[in-house]
């Protein structure tokens, strides 16, 4: 395996891990669609028994995701919320977890709905000043785990200053790195212990995988969440581990247009009548946006703004757009519009999800790569 580690982002997005196929040269993964793989004798084969604990190709992007975030580690799951599952699993009952009260709607009711029957008990805090996490830690805290920039209001969590509390207080840090990916952020050069991300969104980046990952330096945690993988057989398939592999080599091109058309969207909703508000945090007023500014090498392209209307003429609108598609999801190259309080965030409690400002008005967009006049002209004729 050829070292990339001190190699460009992109390179390592199109080398890392890979090596060309020893029995034909073939320059892309193969896809091993095999459940089962020979032996020479029991117990003693090449590395590869049964496809749910390994596979060659899953193998390959496993290494390529964990060389994107600097990572000894990788594991790849069969979407996010399984990666998620595996870090909770973790835990025991009787354990507590500190997180943010802005998460993606299916993290809650993973939290909320299933383990918090089991006995775990996950405090929802304002994590946008970290020293507010000091007030929920005792002695049965055990991991704390963040999203930043959060699922739809964008807040700014500052990972380094979480870092140095779960590190004086003996705590696991889990980040959640899908709106920023490995390209613009990665978590555990400041301090955290796994990252997670819904592989389904940037890394994928073609709204055609479900998948999920986690990577980690630490070996111990590694062999633990190794064996929650295989046990529980939240694993992908070699096709979809392919379509990713195919997918991340063009992260670092995808990346720079999702920015660069998500600043000039952000900015034209900033100034249109019809909008009453702009989450995005390379406004310089966004909160925690100097933060943002030291731990982002960009600003992403996922914003969210409140409508000025109810939520039938917020319906309206959702559904006005040309270009920008209403869909669930975010990261892939087309722009999606979603309404994150009838989709994504539907689970959370009404009451809850005002708190955290995801209110009836508020529209979320994953600005695609597209050419940005066209966004833009889209975004004019709807809210015209």
């Amino acid at each position: 395996m050829k070292d990339t580690s001190k190699l460009g982002f992109g390179t390592r997005a199109i080398h890392a891990g890979m090596e060309p196929d020893p029995s034909t040269g073939a320059i892309m993964t193969p896809i091993f669609q095999t459940s089962t793989f020979v032996q020479e004798s029991p117990g003693k084969h090449q590395g590869y028994a049964y496809a749910r604990g390994k596979n060659p190709t899953r193998a390959a992007l496993e290494k390529n995701i964990a060389a994107l975030e600097k990572a000894k580690h990788g594991l790849c799951f069969s979407s996010g919320m399984g990666a998620m599952d595996a870090v909770i699993k973790l835990l025991q009952p009787g354990d507590e977890v500190i997180t943010g009260d802005d998460l993606y709607g299916g993290s809650y009711r993973m939290f909320t709905k299933v383990f918090a029957p089991f006995g775990i008990k996950f405090h929802f805090v304002a994590m946008n000043n970290a020293e507010n996490i000091r007030n929920y830690i005792n002695a049965n805290t055990k991991m704390i785990w963040l999203e930043t920039p959060t699922n739809p209001t964008m807040q700014i969590i500052d990972i380094a200053a979480c870092a140095a509390i779960a590190k004086e207080k003996n705590l696991l840090l889990a980040v959640d790195n899908t709106f920023a990916s490995p390209y613009l952020q990665n978590p555990l050069d400041l301090g955290a212990h796994i990252v997670m991300h819904s592989v389904t969104k940037y890394l994928g980046g073609h709204s055609d995988v479900v998948m999920g990952a986690l990577v980690m330096n630490d070996d111990k945690l590694f062999e633990r969440l190794a064996f929650i993988h295989n046990s529980c057989g939240a694993t992908p398939g070699p096709m979809d581990s392919f379509l990713v592999i195919r997918g991340i080599k063009t992260l670092h091109l995808r990346m720079e247009r999702h920015c660069s058309n998500g600043e000039k969207i952000a900015h034209f909703l900033r100034s249109h009548p019809k909008i009453e508000k702009v989450y995005w945090p390379g406004f310089e007023d966004h909160p925690n946006h100097a933060i943002a500014k030291k731990q982002m090498r960009g600003f992403g392209g996922m914003i969210s703004f409140v409508y000025k209307g109810n939520i039938e003429e917020t319906f309206k609108l959702a559904s006005s757009f040309n270009v920008f598609s209403l869909a669930e999801s975010l990261g892939g190259v087309e722009s999606l519009i979603n309404h994150p309080a009838t989709m994504t965030h539907a689970s959370i409690p009404k009451e809850e999800r005002e708190k955290a400002g995801v209110v009836d008005s508020l529209l979320r967009l994953s600005v695609g790569v597209e050419d940005c006049d066209d966004l833009l002209a889209d975004l004019k004729q709807a809210l015209g």
